[in-house]
Order: C-alpha cells, then sequence, then structure tokens
C-alpha cells in the first residue's frame, strides 16, 4: 500500500478527476482523491492523497491557496474567463492606472460575500450550476462568505486598442472564485472584466518546489517512489508530541490522554511519524484523526 502525498503540476485542459484517474493507473491502486478542483483550463497545483493520506482530505481542504494569473478590462463573459459567452463590452478611452487597480483589489480584502460563477461546479438543489448553464435554465446562484488574504497587481498594466490586460496574485480561502474577483473588480472599477489566465502556485500547504508533471509520471512510473511526499509533510506546522511507550498504548485505542501543552491540536509521533491528531479539551487531549498504518517513508 502506497501512503503520502503527490503534488501534481496539473496542464492546461484536463479536469482534476482525470488526474486522479490516471493515477490510478499508473500507481495501481485506487484509494486516491484530489484536495481542490482545478478548472480544465486552470494548471498549477494540485496536491494528491494516496492510502492513508486520503484521510487528509478535509484538513487539506482548510489550508488556504495562492494564485497567479492575468485578467482585462475591456469586455465581459458568462464564465467570467474566455471560456464563455461574451455578455458586455466597452472600449476603454484611457487606461486605469496601477494605483486605481490596486485600490479596486485592496476593496476585496477581508472576509466578503461572493456569488460564483454560473459555469461552477457549486450544487443547488443537488445539480451543478454548469448543469444548469449548459440546458440554459436560469437558477438563483447562492451567495457564499470567502477570505481574500491577498490580491495584488503585478508589473504594470499594458493598454493597446481600447482594451488594458493587467497580471495578479491573490491568496484566500477555500470556495474562493478567482474568475469571480476579476469580474467583480470590473464592475467595482466600471469596466466589464475578463479572466484570461490562471495557475495555482499554492495549495494545503505545497507549493510549486514540490510538483511533479503527469506526463512524467506516465512516461516513468518508477519516478513516483522519489517524488511522493511522506504524510508527515503536510503536519509540517503543526506541534509535535512524542508519544512514550505507555501513551501509545493509549492511543492505539483511541483514549483520551494527559499532556503538559497549551496547543489547540498536537501532532502524536511514535518512532518519529505522526500517528494521530489529537485536539484539546477540558478533559486532556482526544483524538480527531487516526493515522496509525503510517510508517513513514
Amino acid at each position: 500500500m502506497i501512503n503520502g502525498i503527490l503534488v501534481i503540476n496539473k496542464s492546461k485542459g484536463m479536469t482534476s478527476g482525470d488526474v486522479v484517474y490516471k493515477l490510478r493507473k499508473i500507481l495501481k491502486t485506487r484509494k486516491i482523491g484530489h484536495a481542490g478542483t482545478l478548472d480544465p483550463e486552470v494548471e498549477g497545483v494540485l496536491p494528491i492523497a494516496i492510502g492513508q493520506a486520503t484521510k487528509l482530505i478535509e484538513l487539506m481542504h482548510e489550508k488556504p491557496k495562492a494564485y497567479e494569473g492575468s485578467g482585462l478590462f475591456g469586455f465581459s463573459t458568462d464564465s467570467y474567463d474566455l471560456d464563455g459567452k461574451k455578455l458586455a463590452e466597452k472600449e476603454l478611452n484611457s487606461p486605469y492606472t496601477a494605483e486605481q487597480i490596486q485600490d479596486g483589489m485592496n476593496s476585496f480584502l477581508g472576509k466578503i460575500e461572493q456569488v460564483p460563477p454560473i459555469y461552477s461546479a457549486v450544487k443547488v438543489n443537488g445539480k451543478r450550476l454548469y448543469e444548469y448553464a449548459r440546458e440554459g435554465i436560469e437558477v438563483e446562484r447562492p451567495v457564499r462568505q470567502v477570505e481574500v488574504t491577498g490580491y495584488d497587481l503585478i508589473g504594470q498594466p499594458k493598454f493597446e486598442h481600447g482594451q488594458e490586460s493587467f497580471d495578479f496574485k491573490i491568496k484566500c480561502s477555500k470556495g474562493t472564485y478567482v474568475r469571480s474577483l476579476v469580474n467583480d473588480l470590473g464592475d467595482k472599477l466600471g469596466c466589464p472584466a475578463v479572466m484570461t489566465y490562471l495557475k495555482r502556485t499554492s495549495s494545503s500547504g505545497f507549493d510549486l518546489s514540490s510538483v511533479v508533471k503527469l506526463e512524467e509520471l506516465e512516461n516513468k512510473p518508477e519516478l513516483a517512489k522519489k517524488v511522493i511526499l511522506p504524510i508527515d509533510s503536510f503536519f509540517s506546522d503543526y506541534i509535535k508530541y512524542d508519544l512514550t511507550a505507555t501513551e501509545w498504548k493509549k492511543v492505539m485505542n483511541g483514549n483520551t490522554i494527559l499532556i503538559n501543552s497549551d496547543a489547540k491540536k498536537l501532532a502524536l509521533r511514535y518512532n518519529k511519524v505522526v500517528k494521530a491528531i489529537y485536539r484539546k479539551d477540558e478533559n486532556g487531549y482526544r483524538p480527531e484523526l487516526m493515522l496509525l498504518q503510517n510508517e513513514g517513508m
């Protein structure tokens, strides 16, 4: 059984599900899942959990994500990217300054309410929004609260033929639609806008320094053993506690244990490998996530 995390640098043109399907064949195991869907035309960091690591997927979703991308002032689409149908168009007589664009971006920082694009996987009454869109059915899209901790202009915007392109970077919580942030920036500045490119640079605590292309693994399946990260790599920012043999016996039975620590959560290790995540309550530390079969790598 393979246990660990594989950080794929997803290419354009494939879904996150496509990546999982192909990896099941390459690694010859079915216990695989991804942590955070990437649209087919978005590339970048896609963490893949394998074996025991699939227990981490919910926790992986909770960590912030980071993106770099490009947008264009001049027209908008129903999908908020270049795949959609053009909805509005406006020729700019003069460009926005970098300061105006950055001020607009700053207005989206913090906890905000966001309406997802009609072409998205958000479910309404058990059906995905993009399914309604394809059938031409109008449906009320749910307002969601997300958090944007960074929205910054990269370099200088470029003005040409009545349109202005710009590059940006974003840090945000799970569930944030970057396409919506670009579309809404256009609304804020009074000009239709569309996202033209997007790459995820960080997700679940992993960034581009750890990635491998799926195509590399298809050509060299044996490479997987070298690039799969241990489960413990996910807990690099957790406070660790090394269990005694007596405490380890209690943890194996899922018992609450007493530890002299103020940390809300602890990664409990035995033989230098994380075996469980325990959360503190009034009675001590109790199990939140068990990883008893984690043997390291």
